[in-house]
């Protein structure tokens, strides 16, 4: 992986911490520094165990995991996690095939970057996905209605039947995309384009959203789709 110059850190950047899941030594050695060069705080770990220890002494905004590690993989790693948490996903992937870009959004990753890839690429990847996480509670807004569910996007909160739903960023982001254009048919490449998703990815985005969201995921009621134009909400 090549180095190069490091792009200026920002204030907000600067208090951001990464958690670099690899296996391989020499990568995440590489990773970390980097990562630091450019004003994150960083922490690695091996395996995903070390992950979990890491977890259990810190508060990460984001992780960078690698698929392929020894033991539990990256993607089941990612899983379990979404069991508990919503912290963002970028996994690190030496599979581009779609099956295994798929199976990782599937599990819970907000996003995936096959090797080898170029630092800048990282970086940039990153900060699109901590621009859509969510940094905190914001002021109470109007709910959306779904059914069962009540989306506040102001706030980033999805309730079934007054439970709390856990959303990825990505699933947020796109959330909140709809929830703005109510009435409006979306194209992939709109979805995309405003939310920082992988124009490939939108089709399993749309898919995990609806599980949380719909009644009945394989019939949608509210998130509808308009054949050859792209997708449509339809609140209550």
């Amino acid at each position: 992986m090549a180095s190069p110059r490091p792009a200026p850190a920002t204030d907000a950047d600067s208090l951001r911490h990464i958690l670099i899941v690899d296996d391989d030594k020499r990568i995440r050695d590489l990773l970390q520094r980097y990562l630091s060069e450019n004003g994150y705080h960083v922490t690695a770990a091996g395996t995903a165990a070390e992950a979990r220890e890491r977890i259990a002494s810190f508060t990460f905004d984001m992780m960078v995991v690698d698929v392929m590690m020894p033991g539990e993989s990256g993607t089941d790693f990612v899983k379990s996690l979404r069991r508990t948490a919503n912290t963002p996903v970028l996994l690190l992937t030496a599979r581009g095939e779609a099956e295994h870009r798929i199976a990782g959004l599937e599990a819970g990753a907000d996003d995936y970057l096959a090797k080898p890839f170029e630092p800048r690429e990282l970086l940039l990847r990153i900060a699109a996905i901590l621009r859509r996480a969510p940094t905190g509670a914001l002021p109470e807004g109007d709910t959306l209605p779904l059914g069962a569910c009540r989306f506040d996007s102001r706030r980033g909160e999805l309730l079934r039947d007054g439970a709390p739903v856990r959303l990825t960023t990505g699933e947020l982001a796109l959330l909140r995309l709809f929830a703005g254009s109510l009435g409006k048919t979306l194209s992939r490449f709109d979805i995309a384009d405003r939310t920082g998703v992988n124009e490939r990815s939108v089709d399993v985005q749309i898919t995990r959203l609806r599980r949380k969201i719909e009644p009945d995921p394989r019939s949608p009621r509210y998130l509808q789709t308009v054949w050859g134009e792209g997708y449509i909400l339809v609140p209550d």
